[in-house]
């Protein structure tokens, strides 16, 4: 039960982390703005689609988990 209360506490630690990522992102400007982020909008119909914004970050997270695993 040690070890289940630790991995709780661990997935809480990075959801509040996520979470306050997610508002600094807002402050940003230039995130989902990138050259290749999909935006069409025609009258009503809005559809948007952050591809370049996407990839930048999965780059960034791969990139920051294989140097975490190296440790």
């Amino acid at each position: 039960m040690n070890d289940i209360g630790k991995i709780l506490v661990a997935f809480g630690l990075l959801i509040a982390l996520a979470g306050v990522v997610l508002v600094l992102v807002g402050r940003v400007p230039w995130i989902g703005r990138l050259p290749g982020d999909i935006h069409i909008q025609r009258g009503n119909f809005i559809f948007y689609f952050p591809l370049a914004t996407s990839l930048l970050l999965s780059v960034v997270l791969t990139l920051l988990l294989y140097v975490v695993g190296r440790r």
